[in-house]
C-alpha cells in the first residue's frame, strides 16, 4: 500500500511506483472513479471516448435552448 498526504488544496502526490505503473507523467490526465467506497484511479488517454461518453449525463444542467442560445457561436 503506497500512503500520501493531502495538502490545504486537497491535493496529493501519487507515489512514483504507481506513477511508473501507470506511465503517468507531468501533463496526463487522470480520472477518479468511486466503487463500493473505494477509488479507483485511471490514467486517461488523450482522447477517450468511453470516458467523454460517461461525462454526458453530468452535463444535462447545461442542455437547455437557452444555453443553446447563448452558446451557439462558442
Amino acid at each position: 500500500m503506497h500512503i500520501s498526504k493531502l495538502t490545504q488544496k486537497g491535493q496529493a502526490t501519487i507515489p512514483a511506483a504507481i506513477r511508473e505503473k501507470l506511465d503517468l507523467h507531468s501533463g496526463d490526465g487522470i480520472a477518479f472513479e468511486i466503487v463500493n467506497n473505494k477509488v479507483i484511479l485511471m490514467k486517461v488517454s488523450p482522447f477517450d471516448y468511453e470516458y467523454h461518453k460517461s461525462l454526458k449525463s453530468t452535463l444535462s444542467e447545461w442542455d437547455s435552448k437557452e444555453d443553446d442560445e447563448a452558446f451557439h457561436d462558442l
